[in-house]
């Protein structure tokens, strides 16, 4: 039984089944731009598509002139206060998303239709403006297919065609057209982005040039990855797993920031006092790292590279600063793949001066009292005298502190700092709630209180338990922040106080979560860990679509290159690849459609074939006259030697256009035939 909605669009006029299908497809494309939208174009793009929708249910008027200059108007006034812009790529796509809506509502002549067409293709491509992951080509692929079933239909002018012929037709044509863009993506040069992502001062995987207190917890929301690990080898265990990303030194009571002289040129014998000194074999491994949207790079605990060392990876270089965190030139605004090597018992700034240290030691003016003096009585009581086993053992003695101190590790402390502005005694003695940030913003305003140079550092710690695809997955909820303090004769040391608070979070990975959503709760109801392996199979396919599409690069060319048989895969060589790939489509296009005009069916073909033969005989055939007027033709200026050709033209009409017509000649398209036709056309030509 039908449903009454199909049944409806059964019965509607096909000028208004179209148009709903066109609108229906011009919703899909501007749905994935929502969340990119202001909330006014959103709902004004929906309105007019709903009004379009209803005037063609209806098979209304469409809206005059003045009414469509006066939303246009407004429009561009809104664009241009939510923007302070009409141009750009926000702006931009935000009036073309109204635009291409506005332009349904004077759809009088096919003209039209095809504006509305090709703004909706345009529209799918700045889909990935924003996201490029297997999911957005997915889902702009179905747009595509959409929009040229509509394209189709309106090819279709006589009569009503289904929609699912015309959704078929589109099929066939993007089928076609598929090995053709596999050749291009394969061969056509690598040039850089038209437009790049935005620098967004804090990067959404919580990793910044600067942390607000308490900050950190919002990224327990954002469980999708941050980066992936190959190891050659073993793995290491989850508790070594610390991925080093920004260290900040500056604090104000409620924000951490670098040291402001990070960026300085770094000479040859401050470089060596700061360097990294390797213990042991190294870990190798490679990294594929998603967009940070900063200028930083987070590696695996420290390389052997000195402060000052340059990196290159493709377009991008790379620094490492006094602090042995790699800077970039620019924001990572695409995904790299780089191989790395590690030394996790490594120790680094072992000759670091008291001019190195001074930014280590200092304290926020007159906030957080409490906890300087209680830092400052833990010294007393504690400190040997010896300065290398001091540092040791005050560390020592504020971690067993936070073990021991009724302190809880929760995402969900509540805001410290709106009452008074010491927001670390705030939470040092009255709440003691908190997780990593607080912990180790702690620690460090602690240990600087007691005269030991100290850090914060954030970057990521631990991974998912179980491999998707042969690699180790770091979560974006596995953002951390940890302590390092410097001790004279062994360098900077790391202390994590989350893992005297919650070892679970450190030695296993077991981060906090917020409640599980609608979909993951119901899907846990029925099996824990069907969820967890649901998406685990859906991220190895799109990490399959990173590495093997959007991860294509230049060098991958040249290597294909290589494997074709190029002696010298560059520039040109890829040119030249290019160039005739070009060539043999063009000849390939020009050969179909030379074979496209010629006939294709028996009838057809024969008729073509007959027509050349008389020519050549003399006789002015056609194509549209049949077998009677040749023979007529033949009889006149032939006579009686042509009887046998012109009874061979009758047979042939009688059997085509006879009462009972035969659905194909009776000789066929064989040799036979034609040799038959031969011998009758030389019995024509040989005179008595």
């Amino acid at each position: 039984m039908r449903l009454p909605l199909l049944s409806a669009l059964a019965r509607l006029p096909r000028e208004a089944r179209d148009t709903l299908f066109l609108l229906a497809a011009l919703a899909a494309t501007a749905l994935p731009h929502i969340s990119h939208l202001p909330l006014w174009c959103s709902a004004l793009t929906a309105a007019v598509l709903l009004w379009r929708g209803r005037l063609a249910w209806r098979g209304a008027p469409l809206p005059g002139r003045r009414s469509l200059l006066l939303v246009l108007l407004l429009t561009l006034v809104a664009g241009w206060a939510s923007h302070r812009s009409l141009f750009g790529r926000e702006a931009g796509i935000t009036l073309l998303v109204v635009l291409m809506a506005l332009k349904t509502l004077e759809l009088h002549a096919r003209r039209d239709a095809f504006v509305v067409f090709f703004l909706g293709f345009f529209l799918v491509l700045t889909q990935y403006f924003y996201s490029q992951s297997l999911l957005t080509a997915l889902w702009s692929l179905a747009c595509v297919w959409a929009l040229l079933s509509a394209l189709v239909l309106a090819q279709m002018p006589v009569g009503q065609p289904h929609l699912a012929l015309a959704a078929r037709q589109a099929l066939r044509t993007t089928l076609w057209g598929l090995p053709i863009m596999v050749l291009l993506f394969l061969l056509f040069p690598r040039i850089g982005p038209l437009w790049g992502l935005p620098s967004d001062a804090i990067g959404r995987t919580g990793l910044s040039d600067k942390l607000q207190f308490g900050a950190m917890s919002e990224i327990a929301n954002d469980d999708s990855i941050a980066l992936r690990l190959r190891f050659e080898g073993a793995r290491p265990p989850g508790a070594q797993l610390y991925l080093r990303g920004p260290v900040l030194s500056q604090f104000d009571g409620k924000t951490w920031l670098p040291r402001s002289d990070k960026g300085t040129a770094i000479g040859m014998p401050e470089a060596a006092r700061l360097a990294v000194k390797p213990e042991g074999e190294p870990l190798r491994y490679e990294m594929t790292l998603e967009p940070l949207r900063l200028p930083l790079l987070p590696v695996l605990e420290l390389g052997a590279e000195a402060p000052g060392s340059p990196l290159q990876i493709d377009e991008l270089t790379l620094t490492r600063d006094r602090e042995l965190v790699w800077q970039a030139d620019r924001p990572i605004t695409e995904r790299l793949r780089l191989r790395q090597r590690a030394w996790l018992q490594s120790s680094s700034g072992v000759g670091a001066r008291p001019g190195d240290l001074a930014p280590y030691l200092q304290l926020p003016a007159g906030l957080n009292p409490r906890l300087l003096d209680w830092a400052r009585t833990l010294r007393d009581t504690k400190f040997s005298g010896d300065q290398q086993a001091g540092a040791e053992q005050l560390a020592g003695a504020l971690l067993d502190h936070i073990r021991h101190g009724d302190f809880i590790y929760t995402l969900a402390p509540g805001r410290y700092g709106e009452v008074t502005p010491h927001a670390l005694d705030e939470f040092w003695f009255d709440r003691r709630l908190g997780f990593c940030e607080h912990y180790a913003s702690a620690f460090v305003i602690a240990m600087r209180a007691m005269g030991v140079p100290s850090r914060l550092v954030s970057g990521f710690q631990g991974a998912d338990a179980e491999l998707q695809d042969g690699d180790v997955v770091v979560r974006q909820s596995q953002a951390h922040a940890w302590a390092e303090y410097w001790a004279p004769g062994l360098g900077w040391r790391r202390a994590d106080p989350t893992a005297a608070v919650a070892p679970e979070r450190v030695l296993r990975g077991q981060v906090l979560r917020p409640p599980p959503g609608l979909l993951a709760g119901a899907l846990g109801q029925v099996d824990p860990q069907l969820w967890t392996r649901l998406r685990g199979a859906w991220e190895t396919l799109d990490h399959r679509w990173q590495q093997w599409v959007l991860n294509y690069s230049r060098g991958d060319q040249f290597r294909l290159l290589e494997q074709l048989g190029w002696q010298q895969a560059d520039w040109q060589a890829l040119g030249q690849a290019s160039a005739a790939v070009i060539a043999a489509l063009a000849s390939a296009a020009a050969l179909w459609s030379a074979w496209s005009s010629r006939p294709h069916d028996d009838w057809s073909r024969q008729r073509a074939f007959i027509v050349r033969r008389l020519r050549r005989l003399g006789l002015p055939a056609e194509p549209h006259q049949g077998p009677r007027q040749w023979t007529e033709m033949l009889r006149l200026q032939y006579g009686d030697r042509a009887a046998a050709l012109a009874a061979l033209l009758l047979a042939l009409d009688a059997e085509r256009y006879g009462p009972a017509a035969a659905p194909a000649p009776r000789w066929g398209w064989g040799w036979r035939w034609r040799r038959m036709f031969r011998q009758a056309l030389r019995q024509a030509r040989t005179p008595d």
